[in-house]
């Protein structure tokens, strides 16, 4: 097993940026099912690392893992007026990944690229999930902030931009009938799904817990993607919105990979 830090030049990004990246060298032969797994909101790429046993489980499967900082983007393109600050999803949903490829022996092929995140990185897991489902076969949603399109407009002003993240999102009036709605990008994927008769939804799990004040947006979204179409494992139980739960529940999303490696 290595543990790497990389620093490189994002086209994307337009700047120097660092990824850490897990590869289970020792014990299986490349090349290697790959897990995008985004942090939340005020962390980095080494949150994951330091607060869950993913290294540990991964390496046991098999499974690379590739930690991304994403800043408080939401992995979003993020506007600035009069100056470039990036296009996170599109780092994250395509140059990362062929960034990575070409780095390291990770398979190319979409049943083994996954993306996941916690809080503000379920956001971006889900809303680049679907904008990028071409590349990423499955797609878990832990505690996701996915409440701006799916919680009244009063409970996101009120209770859902705790440091001035919906700036990230804009207007949500003006953003319903964009990528920036989760809801949006299923309706473009089931129609695409009807022209070619082809079901083009990544898997889903989505998990939260019961006494997450994102509870019911999890709820929401995990409806809205069923019903969409897509195949989607749904689980909540105790919990808060803290490293306890997301540390048991990422030992959940990589059963659910369900990874087979001779």
């Amino acid at each position: 097993m290595a543990v790497v830090q990389v620093e490189f030049h994002s086209q994307t990004l337009k700047r120097m940026v660092s990824f850490r990246a897990i590869l289970p060298t020792e014990r299986f032969p490349g090349p290697y099912p790959t897990l995008y797994l985004l942090h939340g909101l005020t962390d980095d790429s080494s949150a994951w690392l330091y607060n869950t046993r993913i290294r540990l489980w991964a390496e046991e499967m098999g499974l690379a893992v590739v930690l991304p900082s994403g800043e408080n983007s939401f992995y979003l393109d993020v506007p600035v007026p009069g100056g470039c600050y990036g296009d996170f999803g599109e780092y994250v949903g395509r140059e990362l990944v062929e960034v990575t490829r070409e780095m390291f022996p990770l398979s190319r092929r979409r049943e083994d690229t996954f993306i996941g995140g916690l809080s503000m990185g379920g956001y971006g897991a889900c809303r680049n999930g679907l904008k990028y489902c071409d590349t990423f076969g499955k797609v878990a949603v832990l505690s996701g902030a996915v409440h701006f399109f799916e919680n009244s407009r009063e409970w996101v002003r009120a209770e859902g931009n705790t440091i001035g993240e919906l700036q990230c999102i804009g207007d949500l009036d003006a953003m319903e009938r964009t990528d920036r709605n989760p809801r949006f990008l299923m309706d473009q994927i089931r129609a695409r799904n009807a022209a070619d008769g082809q079901n083009h939804f990544p898997d889903f799990y989505v998990a939260c817990g019961t006494e997450d004040h994102l509870i019911g947006a999890n709820r929401s979204i995990a409806a809205a993607l069923q019903a969409a179409g897509a195949r989607v494992t749904y689980e909540d139980g105790p919990g808060v919105h803290d490293w306890a739960f997301w540390d048991t529940a990422i030992q959940h999303v990589l059963h659910w990979l369900a990874i087979r490696r001779p």
